[in-house]
């Protein structure tokens, strides 16, 4: 009896041994959950979802589920992605330049050392835009109106990209907007398809359609580049106010990761954004590629949060 208990007890103490050594280096172990810092159905939800699909051809033994974390800008679902448990497990997106503007104002409890950077997939370039009735036709019209009288701009929130933009604007032009921060992207199209705002600075996603339609007007693209869904669309560039904006969304992990698990995590991104098919849903959901490997992408952030920090000093909000 003592002989077989001794060999019980052996057994039990190598068992998880074994099994240890069964499964070391193996992961993803459970599914990887991607924290979407908005609503389901927006375009930073769909991106996720385009990205899944993609991400299932290289991982086909993966499970991905998203759990989106609403509110205050994205500031809750970058925190929930800065504080999540560093196994490897979650990752999730983030979006300019919400995630350094709440740095910036000093209400993050985070910091871009909170995160490793994947890397960077789309973008959604910012637009001028007035309503279809509007005397104003370009960037020079539109900033001799703005010296004239406050014009009334709507913009989607305090800190928001496209609240920076208009504050580009003002610094280099001189004029000063009267800002109307909006709960979102559909409360400025309103005001805009009803005439109710002189102007709206928005993400081209969010009006091209609309442009199309005749029922609002963009009179500039604040890019470096003219769109390939708008080509008669000048760049604010080419009209003599060199000022460009684009909102980013890219891939974040929380800091203190496994090196080798970051390492499978970001060249997952990598195969992805090089995938044709994902390029080819992009395009057919109007999603702009602008991809970038995370260490281009941290880059891209500090920049960022410089310089919107400039713009903080000057007018706190």
């Amino acid at each position: 009896m003592r002989k077989v208990m001794t060999l019980l007890l052996a057994l039990s103490l190598a068992l998880p041994l074994s099994l240890s050594s069964a499964f070391a280096g193996e992961y993803p172990s459970k599914p990887i959950k991607i924290i979407v810092p908005s609503k389901a159905g927006g375009s930073t939800d769909t991106g996720a979802r385009v990205f899944i699909k993609a991400a299932k051809k290289y991982w086909p033994d993966a499970k991905f589920v998203i759990k989106n974390v609403p509110g205050s800008g994205g500031q809750k679902g970058f925190e929930e992605i800065a504080k999540a448990k560093k196994d490897g497990h979650t990752i999730g997106m983030i979006f300019t330049t919400q995630v350094v503007a709440h740095v910036v104002a000093k209400r993050a409890r985070y910091t871009l050392d909170s995160f490793h950077v994947m890397g960077n997939v789309m973008q959604d370039p910012l637009i001028v835009a007035v309503p279809k009735d509007s005397t104003i036709t370009g960037m020079e019209a539109f900033i001799k109106e703005a010296k004239a009288r406050s014009l009334t701009t709507a913009v989607n929130g305090i800190g928001s990209d496209d609240f920076v933009a208009a504050k580009k604007l003002e610094a280099q032009t001189g004029v000063a907007f009267n800002l109307l921060p909006t709960k979102g992207s559909t409360e400025q199209k309103a005001m805009i398809l009803g005439g109710h705002v002189d102007a709206s600075i928005m993400n081209l996603s969010q009006l091209h359609s609309q442009h199309k339609a005749g029922t609002a007007r963009i009179i500039a693209i604040l890019d470096d580049n003219r769109s390939e869904i708008l080509p008669e669309v000048k760049t604010a560039t080419e009209q003599g106010f060199p000022v460009t904006m684009t909102a980013t969304r890219g891939f974040v992990a929380p800091a203190g990761v496994a090196k080798e698990k970051l390492a499978k995590l970001d060249d997952l991104l990598a195969k992805v954004q090089k995938d044709e098919e994902f390029i080819a849903e992009c395009k057919k959901d109007v999603f702009f590629l602008l991809p970038m490997s995370g260490e281009k992408y941290l880059e891209y952030l500090q920049g960022l949060q410089a310089e919107t920090q400039t713009f903080y000093d000057k007018n706190p909000w």
